[in-house]
């Protein structure tokens, strides 16, 4: 690593031996987990704690933090391959001329849906503690509709009652709230609070709508049944906890909870009901790119 900090490209970065082991050990957990990219850093951290590359003490992450930042400022990674949720962007809308419109009109058109939880007796939504994994739980639950929310939110008063309002706007269709969030006490009363207070909201914003909070991971099953990486409960916390040991949620490898996010929207969907919404919606996209004047793809 150069001794003062980096700034910019770093082309001619020549990692050390021993960072080259490791960043093998990096390409083989983005090659394992190519469906879920990308992947947040603490993941890759707990994926490499898994494979025994590396052990789980605070120094191992922050030098993988380090290694990574050159590995993309030189080029050895991509940077599309990991994400780090630090940015906020508010972009102007322009096109370079009318041309440049009329294809992104196109592309509206092509992007055409229905509301594909229409028809579905119970309207889902998903809820994670770690605004990194987003991209990935939208990625399985896109297809369905259902969307995804996520990070500071957990503890914000307009999120929270924001999910009240839509179970209003809704017509008190019944709700399931699938939340991922980290096994500790932090976590745990985070869950408790969210399902407590959107309740409370609820009972005046849609009274008599059936909201159930549904905890998807991380659990005390999912760490047995992984072996997950653990650590002892913070002691200046004095929430009540009934857990042993702690566990992050992007300690659950991408593509199991990749499945049981997928698992758990099957187990709540009429999948004929959605088959049949999704030919109304392929017909009536074509329908609309005809009226546009666009050839349909």
């Amino acid at each position: 690593m150069p001794n003062r900090r980096p700034r910019g490209y770093q082309p001619l970065w020549k990692p050390r031996a021993r960072t080259r082991e490791l960043l093998a050990a990096v390409d083989r957990v983005l090659a394992r987990y190519a469906a879920q990219l990308p992947l947040t850093i603490r993941q890759v951290w707990y994926s490499l704690i898994s494979d025994g590359v590396v052990v789980k003490e605070e120094r191992s992450y922050k030098r993988l933090v380090e290694v990574l930042g050159m590995a993309r400022r030189s080029g050895r990674i991509r940077w599309e391959a990991l994400r780090d949720d630090t940015e906020i962007r508010a972009e102007p809308i322009a096109y370079a001329g009318p041309e440049d419109f009329r294809a992104a009109l196109r592309q509206a058109a092509l992007d055409f849906r229905l509301d594909r939880q229409a028809g579905q007796e119970v309207r889902l939504e998903t809820w994670s503690e770690t605004a990194g994994m987003v991209n990935q739980l939208v990625t399985v639950a896109d297809p369905y509709g259902v969307p995804v929310y996520s990070g500071s939110g957990f503890n914000g008063l307009p999120a929270k009652r924001g999910a009240a309002l839509r179970a209003a706007a809704d017509g008190h269709r019944a709700v399931r709230i699938f939340v991922i969030s980290d096994w500790d006490q932090s976590g745990v009363h985070l869950f408790s609070a969210l399902a407590e207070d959107v309740t409370a909201f609820a009972g005046v914003d849609a009274p008599g709508t059936e909201i159930v909070f549904e905890r998807l991971a991380v659990t005390e099953q999912q760490i047995a049944d992984y072996q997950l990486p653990t650590a002892a409960p913070k002691t200046s916390d004095n929430r009540s906890f009934t857990g042993t040991s702690t566990t992050q949620a992007e300690a659950l490898p991408p593509d199991v909870l990749a499945a049981v996010l997928r698992g758990a929207i099957e187990a709540h969907r009429d999948m004929d009901v959605l088959d049949e919404l999704l030919e109304r919606e392929e017909e009536q996209r074509r329908t609309l790119l005809h009226r546009l004047g666009f050839d349909a793809p």
